[in-house]
């Protein structure tokens, strides 16, 4: 029991995720930009709140409210596009490496006006975590809990290495673009000096070549 509390911990805190809310009105897509690593699973839970006058208010659940949930990367591929409820979870797979757009949108016209914001829409982006629960609940006996556990946690490890390799990629891509600026900034002071020099070289001589002619030295 021990080694099984343990691992959960573990579990718990190896799991990435981000959480939030934001408001939105009527057909107002809302959309963030997340960068993922390349063959990623990504898992994203929201809760969709009414604004309600009579109570000055956000109710906990919007009947017959619905969300379009697209997500998109930078080079226009669309891996989701689909109509949900007003509560509910979506996921997808990156393809490859880079930010990704995801966004979501009301499918109602009818909404209460408040001040340009009639929903408040809770968010939870979970990066690399599957659905834990469904596979504990297949388990038999505590042994096999502890393995599906184990199997858990080391595809957590995977993803974190994952996150790490891509994390790192993106420093060295960083570095050798702060390299190459500094160089070319190098060679564009050498080259200023360089002109200056020149151009004084040259005015030098010809104020020469003018007090000769004048005689005056």
């Amino acid at each position: 029991m021990g080694a099984f509390i343990v691992l959960s911990l573990l579990s718990f805190c190896l799991s990435i995720s981000s959480a939030f809310y934001f408001h939105a009105g009527e057909r107002e897509e809302k959309c963030i930009i997340e960068d993922i690593p390349s063959d990623t699973w990504i898992t994203g839970n929201y809760k969709v709140q009414q604004w309600d006058v009579q109570r000055q208010d956000f109710l906990d659940s919007a009947p017959g409210l619905g969300m379009f949930v697209t997500v998109t990367t930078y080079n226009d591929e669309v891996l989701l596009s689909r109509l949900y409820g007003s509560q509910g979870a979506f996921t997808f797979t990156s393809h490859s490496p880079g930010e990704h757009i995801i966004c979501l949108e009301s499918n109602s016209t009818k909404l209460i006006s408040f001040g340009g914001s009639k929903l408040r829409i809770h968010l939870d982006i979970r990066v690399g975590e599957h659905d834990l629960a469904a596979v504990i609940a297949q388990a038999k006996d505590k042994v096999n809990e502890v393995s599906y556990k184990l199997e858990y946690l080391t595809e957590q490890i995977e993803q974190i290495i994952k996150e790490q390799n891509f994390q790192r990629e993106r420093e060295e891509n960083f570095r050798m673009t702060s390299e190459d600026t500094n160089s070319n900034v190098l060679w564009w002071a050498l080259a200023q000096l360089l002109i200056l020099i020149s151009v004084g070289i040259f005015q030098m001589k010809s104020l020469k070549d003018f007090f000769i002619a004048k005689k005056l030295v």
